[in-house]
């Protein structure tokens, strides 16, 4: 026999200090466990979409980013002459880019941080139609001039429409353009000519990495082995969706774990303080407890009640936590990138599988927290009990 959950909703109104206090601290670690999900789900949103299945990425054998990676500058011409690479008028769609990084100033904080910098060669464009230009122009190739990301815009000294910086030192570069590229990992990086990075990087002959386009999704299986099977080249190829997926995965784990940490030390506070509210209820509570018990109420139902009644209280807080994540919807969030080690700007990214996760968390801790009371509550005598 089980006792109607109107009982606890009572119960839970009548004590409201105690309630809002233990709540609040459930609150807290959902908000905690909630924004760590969210900025790792963000950082692997970023990564993903800065690539496209239909293009492949070409680096050193070896290799696990674009920036530890060197493809010689005749080996460009025989990958965009493999097999399934897509042609427009008889020409391949491919091109050779240099990815460097570069220490630079942040704004409004003391010390530096590594940029990253892409060399685009002249066809870079066509593999990236979704790039869109917000403020001024693209650079002219071959000059001193770059433009910027959206979400590194700013953050870092020299990086502002109008302004200049030094790619390297007494080689000023102007920032002529804006880039907007849907949100993705691009957003955080100054794109130049790729002659300008090699003179000026030492890079002179070489690029980081090919990207070529694809006839289609099931060419890439004869590109890949044409480029790999070719012993002289010495290099590999990856989709350039499932290489930047890769790039993000040590960056969303190493947040996921913090995350995770930091939020299990605060559950454990916040279940003593849920156990502590349920001992304190059941103590007030012996004489209802006992009438209960008097009236039929099996041990096992006065048992899920007060479980119940803890779980309820303890939604009540994840609720609340949940709601306060929705505001880091709007926040941008820059750290290194492990992958690259440069600067890299996330946006907090809240999904319905990280609220499932958030509440479902929050249950558990009113269960394990409001366990050992709800059993002491079950094992009341009705006898003791009633005589006070």
């Amino acid at each position: 026999m089980l006792i109607p959950i109107n009982y606890n909703l009572r119960s839970l109104l009548s004590r409201r200090a105690t309630t809002l206090a233990t709540a609040f601290g459930i609150a807290l670690v959902v908000f905690v466990l909630a924004s760590a999900l969210m900025l790792a789900e963000g950082v692997e949103r970023t990564m993903g979409s800065a690539g496209r299945p239909d293009i492949a990425i070409v680096i050193r054998k070896g290799s696990s980013a674009e920036m530890d990676s060197n493809v010689e500058d005749p080996q460009v011409g025989l990958i965009k002459a493999m097999p399934g690479v897509k042609q427009i008028g008889g020409q391949p769609v491919g091109a050779g880019e240099v990815v460097v990084v570069a220490a630079m100033e942040k704004v409004g904080a003391v010390g530096v941080t590594n940029v990253s910098i892409r060399g685009l060669g002249d066809t870079s464009g066509e593999l990236r139609p979704n790039v869109k230009v917000l403020e001024g122009k693209r650079p002219t190739p071959g000059s001193d001039e770059a433009m910027v990301g959206a979400r590194i815009r700013g953050r870092i000294k020299g990086l502002e429409l109008g302004q200049r910086f030094d790619i390297k030192k007494n080689r000023p570069v102007a920032i002529v353009g804006v880039f907007a590229d849907n949100g993705s990992a691009h957003e955080s990086e100054v794109w130049v000519s790729s002659d300008v990075v090699k003179t000026s990087f030492g890079r002179e002959g070489v690029v980081s990495s090919v990207r070529v386009e694809l006839e289609s999704l099931a060419s890439f299986d004869a590109f890949r082995t044409a480029v790999e099977q070719d012993k002289r080249l010495g290099l590999m190829a990856l989709r350039e969706d499932e290489f930047f997926e890769k790039q993000s995965e040590g960056t969303s784990m190493f947040i996921r774990v913090l995350g995770s940490v930091v939020a299990v030390c605060f559950a454990i506070g916040a279940m003593i303080g849920a156990a502590i509210t349920m001992y304190a209820s059941i103590a007030n509570r012996r004489r209802e407890i006992g009438i209960l018990r008097a009236l039929g109420f099996s041990r096992l139902g006065i048992l899920l009640s007060f479980l119940l009644e803890s779980a309820l209280l303890a939604l009540a807080g994840g609720v609340l936590g949940a709601a306060a994540s929705f505001a880091m919807g709007t926040v941008e969030f820059s750290m290194l990138n492990m992958s690259s080690w440069s600067e890299m700007v996330f946006r907090f990214e809240l999904t319905p599988s990280i609220l499932a996760t958030s509440l479902i968390a929050a249950a558990a801790m009113g269960i394990v927290g409001g366990f050992l009371p709800a059993l002491r509550a079950s094992r009341t005598s009705p006898l003791v009990a009633m005589r006070g």
